[in-house]
């Protein structure tokens, strides 16, 4: 009779066996373990004190009050409160680098959260953008622009600043698009704030790998979590609680 060994492991649990050894696999079984809040009700006290000088490094970090949100703010398409707002935070901070965007353009995949009504820390904005991604600006044609929004039209939108107003069909595709009010030139040069992992023609926006003149800092301090935090503490420097309106940037057609 051969042997067999099992091993168990949490999610999946396999049994696994080397043929190698003269062991088979004996069979193969899985299962979904759901964690949620229901754990919190009975809380391991010996866990609680293990973690409790991590639990305090960490929360000094993430606690700090960074500005006030005047409500819960959320990014989806076609239009979103806080994915408007994050684009129009890039636009905010073109003044630093000397830049004269006349539009910003935020994915939505770099959002990963909501922010919350009320106080924000410093914790909500790692949640909002927990990547890498750093603030960017570069060139495009009113042509390539034009491609460019065509294929915001095909994702069902992105966030976009305050300068954009784009009708999109039902069948996502450009029916309109104009920039403070103005249709766009295709042969004239427009300069916009983004992120440099849109640079790359990623999250279905080809067109960016056609940028020019690209001025895109390296320097961790330009990370877009930072500029956001920066813009948080400003508001709230100014006695002001951030806010953000659905105005109608992206539209679907009826």
């Amino acid at each position: 009779m051969k042997k067999k060994l099992t091993i168990f492991l949490l999610m999946p649990m396999l049994m696994l066996a080397s043929c190698k050894s003269h062991y088979e696999v004996a069979g193969v079984q899985r299962s979904r373990i759901v964690v949620d809040s229901r754990y919190d009700r009975t809380p391991d006290a010996r866990a609680a004190e293990f973690l409790k000088p991590y639990k305090h490094v960490v929360d000094s970090v993430m606690g700090p009050v960074v500005g006030h949100a005047a409500k819960y703010l959320t990014a989806q398409r076609p239009e979103g409160t806080l994915s408007n707002l994050l684009a129009d935070i890039l636009m905010w901070a073109a003044k630093d680098y000397d830049e004269h965007p006349v539009l910003a353009i935020q994915n939505m995949g770099g959002v990963r959260a909501d922010l919350p009504k009320g106080e924000v820390t410093y914790g909500d904005i790692v949640d909002v953008a927990p990547f890498e991604n750093k603030i960017a600006f570069a060139t495009l044609s009113g042509e390539e622009l034009l491609q460019l929004f065509r294929e915001i039209a095909a994702t069902g939108g992105e966030g976009v600043s305050s300068s954009v107003r784009m009708v999109i069909t039902k069948d996502k595709q450009l029916e309109s698009v104009t920039i403070d009010g103005q249709e766009i030139d295709p042969a004239k040069e427009y300069r916009l704030a983004t992120i440099d992992y849109l640079l790359g023609g990623t999250d279905k926006m080809e067109t960016f790998k056609k940028c020019r003149d690209i001025n895109s800092p390296k320097e961790d301090r330009n990370n877009t979590r930072f500029i956001i935090v920066n813009y948080f503490r400003e508001m709230e420097k100014q006695g002001k609680v951030v806010d953000a309106e659905i105005e109608g940037r992206i539209r679907i057609k009826n």
